[in-house]
């Protein structure tokens, strides 16, 4: 079962746009579409390290500043003729209030 802990509020975050959790893992990217869908990658690009939290957010998708690698933000994998992919994190919304799963975080880091 998911253990969630708020990390903030919808209204943090601009449509189109991100703001960034820090956790154990490291920054954690927090993007929100045009359309209030709410996705969380880890905030550095595979390629040249990039904050991605700095990226342009079209669609379900963000382009990385550095080198306009572009990245799902449902799956993380890297889209078009670029290779590789960044780690999400599974977000809900209550409300106003956006969550993450800890569970599913600490998960991450014993691996």
């Amino acid at each position: 079962m998911a253990s969630w802990i708020e990390i903030g509020n919808l209204s943090d975050i601009p449509p189109r746009g991100a703001r960034c959790v820090t956790t154990p893992l490291g920054r954690i990217a927090v993007f929100r579409t045009a359309t209030d869908d709410l996705y969380a990658t880890e905030d550095r690009c595979p390629h040249k390290g990039g904050p991605l939290s700095q990226g342009i957010v079209h669609g379900a998708a963000v382009t990385c500043p550095l080198h306009n690698w572009v990245f799902s933000l449902e799956t993380g994998a890297a889209l078009g003729a670029d290779e590789g992919s960044v780690r999400t994190f599974a977000l809900k919304r209550e409300g106003e209030k956006i969550l993450m799963d800890v569970d599913l975080m600490a998960s991450v880091a014993a691996d």
